[in-house]
């Protein structure tokens, strides 16, 4: 108990005393002080006293399914900092393969009795997916946002980026380049965000036949876009930035280059995508734009507005770098 108390104390700078009388629930403590404290508990890991847990954590859960992908961590980044403007902490919950589950995340995140989550690329938008442990977090009536497509059965908000846009976008660049033979390499299946990819694809013209699935890695993206070369396209529009690396690696390991002989473009304008050689042509997502309405969405609910279940929809940006070129004759 007393190392308790002195750890508590140091991270919020306070004494022993001040947290004692916190934990006792004695008064002489300021409101502000006295959520500190609590908050601190939480972070530390240690369980809040059983008078006091009734009162909700300042902090907030945000799922990530990995930090590989360099856009996880720049959006880790936007949510955290506008969390800490509000007065919140965001606690990181990164899924791992036979490890811990989203799943599993949810149901810690509920135990310690945070104030939110916020869910970005998580099982919400795998069609196939559970999504058992969302309708928990419903049904306790916890705050929660979901961040890109969903399937349509959760009733969270959402705040996507404009799929219908980015597919749209990237086919019309590759067009204006002279690209007739353009393919798609997009994530699995039940994939709610790459089925609208294709569904925009497919309304402007583009050939389904030339549509390859991957899971979402430099690997996946060589081996469907090794397929894709094979068959003569001249252009790859790619549902991820990993996914457009592992095809500008397909094309070179078939002796041809990018963008000499194979344009290539990719999704959402990741750390360092303009360092790749050549420099990645991308559809950027606007994270930092989407990351603060992810975080106002919530806080909404934690101050009990009444925040419906829409999706907010942001357009993407084309970023034309040194991938994509016009077709050679």
């Amino acid at each position: 108990m007393t190392r308790r108390l002195a750890e508590v104390a140091k991270k919020v700078g306070v004494s022993e005393a001040t947290v004692s009388r916190v934990l006792n629930g004695k008064p002489g403590v300021s409101d502000a002080t006295r959520e500190a404290v609590l908050t601190a508990l939480d972070v530390l890991g240690y369980e809040r006293p059983t008078q006091l847990r009734g009162d909700r954590a300042r902090l907030v859960g945000l799922v990530l399914p990995e930090l590989q992908n360099p856009i996880f961590p720049a959006f880790a980044e936007v949510v955290g900092g506008a969390l800490a403007q509000q007065g919140f902490t965001a606690v990181l919950c990164t899924r791992t393969v036979g490890g811990v589950s989203e799943a599993d995340y949810v149901h810690l995140l509920l135990q310690q009795q945070v104030s939110g989550v916020v869910f970005a690329g998580g099982l919400y938008a795998q069609a196939d997916a559970a999504h058992g442990h969302y309708e928990l977090l419903h049904e306790r009536g916890l705050p929660t946002v979901l961040v890109n497509a969903a399937v349509e059965r959760l009733d969270f908000p959402q705040v996507s980026c404009d799929d219908v846009v980015a597919a749209e976008i990237a086919l019309a660049h590759l067009r204006a380049l002279g690209h007739e033979r353009v393919g798609m390499v997009l994530g699995p299946k039940d994939h709610v965000p790459s089925r609208r990819k294709l569904e925009a694809f497919q309304a402007a013209g583009g050939d389904p036949e030339l549509v390859e699935r991957a899971m979402f890695s430099l690997e996946g993206g060589h081996a469907a876009a090794a397929r894709l070369v094979a068959r003569g396209v001249t252009g790859v529009i790619c549902a991820s930035d990993l996914l457009a690396l592992g095809t500008v690696r397909a094309v070179r390991r078939a002796g041809m280059s990018v963008p000499g002989d194979v344009s290539v473009i990719g999704f959402d304008d990741s750390a360092l995508m303009n360092c790749t050689d050549p420099p990645l042509t991308t559809v950027r997502q606007p994270i930092d734009a989407m990351g603060r309405a992810a975080v106002d969405l919530l806080v909404a609910q934690i101050d009990k507005a009444v925040v419906p279940a829409d999706e907010l929809l942001y357009e993407p940006e084309l970023v034309v770098r040194a991938s994509t070129a016009r077709v050679r004759a």
